[in-house]
């Protein structure tokens, strides 16, 4: 097996301009890049959805070697219903916790050092007070599961991730692909896991080779598979393949070919402009007050 990369988490999000200044104001990423699509992705990227949408990928770095994140936005969708899916992203930085202090934006030591707070939309991050240690300051995601042995099982087993840690007690366990890399922590929620609608997905990267093993091993072991090998546009883009799975509880999982991804996530320098342009131009919040209505929740 040839290296494999966390490259990121994606977030359904319904307050655009609320999100950007919590990413970039408080937590202290900046854009990396950011596309508009006219209709909705052949992977569902964006969800469920066939309108327009964006993708605003934002992070403390380049993917090549930072995890980030994505924010899709589909025009029209004020919210989306949490579930106990996803349990939080925790990040290394005295400087998120400062910047929360000084906006007074709401924040909750739930140990020492460790603060809770939420995005726009009820995502929780814990922010850990103290100076980034190494490059990229996100240290983990963690997602709820039903059974953490069969979970396990699924994520080491047939996704060939490095266990770190497992605490039968506390019912969690840390796994990953290389030591540098954000961890995927999981954790028992003592039941089922609901998705919600707003329900995330997490992107890893592999050599492009090994796109076919992986859906054939899924076939052959009757694991689920959202979305079989297929080829998505970026108009001006590289075209980059993708393989989108769901682990034994339901969380989306996308393998994409590495190679055509590291020329697709380039820096774009004029990332911040373009998120902004757009949400200039994004006249929809104005309209639905106008008209005395509200976005539609999903």
């Amino acid at each position: 097996m040839a290296a494999r990369r966390a490259l990121h988490f994606v977030f359904k999000v319904g307050d655009r301009a609320r999100t950007a200044r919590f990413y970039r104001e408080l937590l202290g990423m900046r854009v990396l890049r950011h596309e508009e699509f006219e209709e909705g992705c052949k992977a569902t990227c964006n969800g469920p959805y066939d309108g327009k949408w964006s993708k605003t990928m934002v992070g403390y770095g380049p993917e090549d070697n930072h995890f980030v994140v994505e924010l899709t936005y589909n025009y029209g969708i004020g919210e989306y219903r949490l579930g106990n899916d996803f349990l939080g992203i925790t990040l290394v930085s005295s400087q998120a916790v400062s910047n929360a202090k000084k906006m007074g934006w709401p924040l909750k030591e739930v140990t020492s050092g460790v603060f809770e707070t939420e995005a726009p939309g009820g995502y929780k991050f814990y922010l850990e007070d103290k100076e980034k240690l190494k490059q990229d300051p996100v240290w983990k995601v963690t997602l709820g599961v039903s059974n953490l042995q069969k979970s396990v099982s699924y994520w080491s087993g047939l996704l060939g991730m490095k266990i770190y840690e497992k605490d039968e007690e506390k019912q969690r366990a840390l796994l990953g692909y290389a030591d540098d890399q954000c961890k995927l922590e999981l954790r028992a929620v003592g039941g089922a896991v609901d998705h919600g609608t707003a329900f995330g997905r997490v992107a890893f990267s592999c050599a492009k080779d090994e796109l076919p093993s992986i859906e054939a091993l899924m076939k052959k072991e009757n694991q689920k598979i959202l979305s079989p090998l297929v080829s998505l546009d970026t108009p001006g883009k590289a075209t980059v393949q993708v393989v989108i799975l769901a682990d034994p509880d339901g969380h989306e999982i996308c393998f994409v070919g590495d190679e055509a991804f590291r020329e697709l996530s380039q820096v774009d320098p004029n990332g911040d402009k373009l998120l902004d342009d757009a949400m200039a131009a994004d006249n929809s919040d104005k309209w639905f007050a106008e008209h005395n209505m509200k976005k539609v929740s999903a």
